[in-house]
């Protein structure tokens, strides 16, 4: 019988650019961990992500960070939300599940979404071109969080700083995804 291993390679081969002061990378040093809110279970798993990393609930459209920035909960819906964290764990699932106990219900999202990181300064007037929110950084500062649509294609935008910005889309679609950002940031500098 063969001895095989596998082994996760980035969706987009670990894809990087910088144009013009502007890089786009992939992002594939961080898990994505869904965590959905039990009917009538608010509090508890409010609590619960209290003690286990001393932050609330992100409201939808928002996000909260640990003070060290290892866990980053997006808001995604009323009762549901993202936990974006280091990939260093061997099973994220299993750590957000130990960290949060029956409080929740948790999905291991990380091998679902392509994640890309655009930042400098054509990420706005490129984002502008494919993207219909206004990111104008009064509307859209940091620790904003949105789903949309950019190019026919599903979106979660997230603003991390001045001008630097982390992008999910499918993996199914993630060189699809990465065109059409590379193509709008080339198509302003």
């Amino acid at each position: 019988m063969a001895d095989l291993e596998l082994r996760a390679e980035p969706f987009i081969g670990g894809y990087s650019m910088d144009l013009n002061g502007t890089s786009l990378k992939e992002i594939a040093d961080l898990a994505l961990v869904s965590v959905a809110c039990p009917l009538g279970g608010k509090i508890e798993i409010g609590e619960a992500i209290d003690r286990a990393w001393g932050i609330s609930i992100p409201k939808p459209g928002t996000s909260e960070a640990t003070e060290d920035g290892s866990i980053r909960l997006l808001g995604m819906a009323v009762d549901q939300f993202f936990a974006v964290l280091a990939n260093e764990e061997k099973d994220p699932l299993d750590l957000v599940s130990r960290k949060l106990g029956a409080a929740g219900y948790y999905t291991d999202q990380t091998d679902n979404w392509v994640m890309l990181r655009l930042e400098g300064p054509l990420a706005i007037p490129a984002l502008e071109r494919v993207c219909p929110i206004d990111l104008e950084p009064a509307r859209f500062p940091p620790g904003t969080v949105a789903r949309t649509v950019m190019e026919h294609l599903g979106t979660i935008i997230m603003c991390e700083g001045e001008s630097r910005y982390l992008l999910l889309s499918a993996s199914s679609s993630a060189k699809s995804f990465l065109h059409a950002i590379e193509t709008s940031v080339r198509n302003v500098s």
